[in-house]
């Protein structure tokens, strides 16, 4: 039965381990093998010499700032979150990768705070510690309660959407799929005797009706079905002509929301057919203040995603994004100077989609999508 409106919150990379896991209460191992890196308190030293000092151990909520008070006041239906970092003691560093991420499970809470509905895992950091990072993650997740999807201990886990029951009966749908262009390894992929992740070499037509079949599998009337990408690039606003094919492959067959992620800053936003495409959402939490060379993308600017979805038509009626700062490893507002900043970034980048980008009175960004609706316009260079 058709359920009315329905509110994603919707992010990008939350990275909770490394310097984010070294400023909570109980820490895990600091040690790491990066090549010009091996603690992880270092990233710490970097945040506090940009930004100023961090008060340790700061409280579980302490990275999610001012953020956790802006949802509370939305109240979104569903939260969905890229969880990029490991949740172990354990394992081995995976070898042959320059980054590894993982945090204490004794600092859940901090990843609770955020009350996530799904944290989707199918990324290149889930399993930076080996099978035995991968499995404790998912055991301590399900322990705690919380939904995931993209990573499983067989493919058929792997591949499994994630159920959230929304108010009036319906439910979102979220699947999760990690693509080779965002750095997720060939050997990552689960097997049918293997954990791993739902994984794709590329955004070919084969696997999006792979997922698209998923979709039709799992859907019911009144569901809003949400596929999570891990694809593309850290930097730069392109959109290859694949990945445009793709999203709108996935909405052409039934999905209603397409929430990209990888990329350390926003990427453009699409409205195709009605629905809403996100080719990348940007990072949310993680230790990257005091880290240099790519100043003039703006990585500490970040957004908070809300979409709100007509339930029984899939159509987005609203697409608003709430401009962050990150400053000491926390969430603050964005002053009216830099949100106005990402509106241009973001109206520029989305100009080939026909996307426009305003303002709101809240200070709120909020999507205009092209007055046809975006309705099957081709992928461009």
């Amino acid at each position: 039965m058709p359920v009315g409106l329905v509110t994603l919150f919707l992010c990008g990379d939350v990275m909770l381990g490394r310097g984010v896991d070294q400023i909570l209460p109980h820490p895990g191992d600091p040690a790491l093998r990066e090549p010009w890196v091996r603690n992880a308190r270092d990233y710490v030293a970097l945040t506090e010499a940009a930004a100023g000092p961090i008060p340790r151990p700061v409280g579980y909520a302490w990275p999610w700032g001012e953020a956790l008070g802006l949802l509370d006041g939305v109240a979104p239906d569903a939260r969905i979150i890229n969880l990029e970092t490991c949740v172990t003691r354990g394992g081995a560093f995976a070898p042959g990768k320059g980054i590894h991420y993982r945090m204490s499970p004794d600092n859940l809470p901090c990843l609770a705070a955020v009350r996530p509905d799904v944290c989707v895992l199918a990324n290149n950091h889930v399993l930076d510690f080996g099978d035995r990072g991968l499995t404790d993650t998912l055991a301590t997740l399900s322990g705690a309660g919380l939904r995931t999807a993209g990573a499983g201990r067989d493919a058929e886990e792997a591949g499994r959407p994630a159920t959230v029951p929304v108010r009036g009966g319906g439910r979102v749908l979220v699947l999760s799929c990690g693509l080779a262009s965002s750095g997720v390894p060939h050997g990552w992929a689960a097997t049918a005797d293997r954990a791993g992740v739902e994984f794709a070499d590329e955004p070919s037509a084969a696997v999006a009706e792979r997922l698209v079949e998923r979709v039709r599998r799992a859907r019911r009337p009144g569901d809003v079905v949400v596929v999570s990408l891990h694809w593309g690039p850290n930097w730069g606003f392109g959109v290859s002509r694949d990945e445009v094919g793709f999203a709108h492959a996935l909405v052409d067959g039934g999905v209603d929301v397409v929430h990209g992620h990888s990329s350390h800053h926003p990427r453009p936003i699409e409205t195709h057919r009605g629905r809403t495409i996100l080719y990348g959402c940007g990072d949310f939490v993680d230790d990257y203040e005091g880290i240099g060379g790519y100043e003039r993308y703006r990585d500490d600017l970040r957004l908070l995603y809300l979409v709100t979805v007509e339930a029984d038509t899939g159509r987005s009626v609203d697409v608003r994004m709430i401009p962050l700062q990150a400053r000491r490893m926390r969430l603050e507002r964005a002053s009216d100077e830099d949100a106005e900043w990402l509106r241009t970034v973001l109206e520029r980048a989305g100009r080939r989609f026909g996307s426009r980008v305003e303002r709101a009175r809240d200070g709120a960004l909020v999507l205009r999508p092209p007055a046809d609706g975006g309705g099957g316009r081709g992928p461009e260079q």
